[in-house]
């Protein structure tokens, strides 16, 4: 069995797209999905799998959503071990993550970008800070998320790819639920 972490994007936010999570363990269950555990309202679910697949996962899952909800939701699939890996190699060295924790975010996306750093900079305050290992952004927001230019709306826009992101803190309550 692999254990998995899926992301689903834009869903409860501002009265939009509403799943509850009791609601969307029950739907990943009926899945076959096993050892089902949500975490806070925006869409993080780890659960067990023999699917070896995470593309396949998050297609199936995906439908189900579809099917029962009638909306569609981008959803990223990963497994334990890619959630680790995106964690450490974490470029921010010279920050303070017990506070700053909630201002780095992982945006995590469906393929590997060209140009980037160059495309996305443009968007960046001048005390923000971005970086990019593979499929994964580092973004430093040091006045907070939400006042940050760069959203998912221009990451996606420029990059022409879906993203997701999650906060470091997020991020490590996710891996420590993963390894329980």
């Amino acid at each position: 069995m692999t254990i998995y972490i899926s992301l689903l994007r834009g869903i409860n936010v501002s009265g939009q797209k509403i799943i509850k999570m009791a609601d969307l363990k029950g739907l990943y269950q009926s899945l076959s999905l096993q050892d089902v555990k949500t975490y806070i309202q925006s869409g993080n679910v780890i659960f067990t799998s023999d699917i070896k697949a995470p593309d396949e996962l998050a297609t199936k899952i995906s439908q189900a959503i579809f099917a029962h909800y009638q909306f569609e939701v981008p959803i990223f699939v990963l497994t334990l071990e890619m959630l680790k890996a995106a964690r450490q190699q974490l470029p921010f060295d010279d920050i303070n993550l017990d506070k700053e924790g909630s201002k780095v975010l992982l945006c995590f996306l469906s393929g590997k970008p060209d140009n980037a750093i160059e495309l996305l900079s443009p968007y960046l305050k001048s005390n923000e800070r971005l970086c990019i290992n593979d499929n994964v952004l580092y973004i430093y927001c040091p006045d907070g998320s939400g006042r940050t230019k760069l959203t998912h709306r221009n990451i996606e826009q420029k990059l022409a790819l879906s993203a997701t992101s999650r906060n470091l803190k997020t991020v490590d309550k996710l891996i420590e639920l993963g390894s329980c």
